[in-house]
């Protein structure tokens, strides 16, 4: 995959700007590696990616990532706690089933973790699914319901109220649309959101 491609991504500017310099980071669902590549490059950062396809392996391995091919939610028991600065889940927590114990785990092994989500609240989706009578597909979400890897639809509210239920501190959130940040009615208007949290 190409590594430019990704620089296009507003939400890696937002990870790339809350990353301090020289942190130990862990990239969790990294692909093929481009985010963590520009966290070395551009943040002078330490770290490893963990994912599951081969395919992503072989390309951040391509790309000098350090990456290690497994399941993260078949456990991080092979990270110590409190063994990175920042821990990474980038497009990656609406992908997993057991979302709850995988956040538990991240905030064990990391000092703090940033979480970018997709917006399933977008009103382009409520629009698709409400009056279109299907499941939305669009360049930010382009599968259909059969091929899916997202097993979870949530908005940005709803991952507010479960950071709050479990007593997770939000210590910054930023919502964006069209790579601009969003303000005004975010939970509708914004595509994507990044979350830094901590236990």
């Amino acid at each position: 995959m190409n590594l430019a491609a990704h620089n296009a991504r507003a939400d890696f500017d937002v990870v790339s700007a809350w990353v301090p310099q020289g942190a130990r980071v862990l990239d969790l669902g990294c692909g093929d590696g481009a985010l963590l590549a520009r966290l070395i490059r551009e943040r002078n950062c330490r770290g490893y990616g963990v994912e599951i396809d081969s395919r992503a392996v072989l390309c951040a391995m391509q790309n000098g990532i350090n990456v290690i091919q497994s399941n993260i939610e078949g456990g991080l028991a092979f990270f110590r706690n409190r063994s990175f600065d920042v821990v990474v889940l980038s497009q990656t927590l609406q992908a997993t089933r057991h979302t709850e114990a995988l956040i538990k785990d991240v905030l064990a092994i990391g000092k703090s973790a940033i979480v970018t989500i997709p917006n399933f609240a977008h009103w382009q989706v409520r629009w698709q699914l409400g009056v279109g009578g299907r499941m939305p597909v669009s360049k930010r979400m382009p599968y259909q319901w059969y091929d899916t890897p997202n097993v979870h639809f949530s908005s940005i509210l709803d991952f507010d109220n479960f950071c709050g239920e479990k007593a997770i501190t939000i210590e910054r959130k930023i919502v964006l649309a069209g790579g601009r940040e969003v303000k005004f009615l975010p939970n509708l208007r914004g595509e994507t959101a990044v979350f830094q949290i901590r236990a």
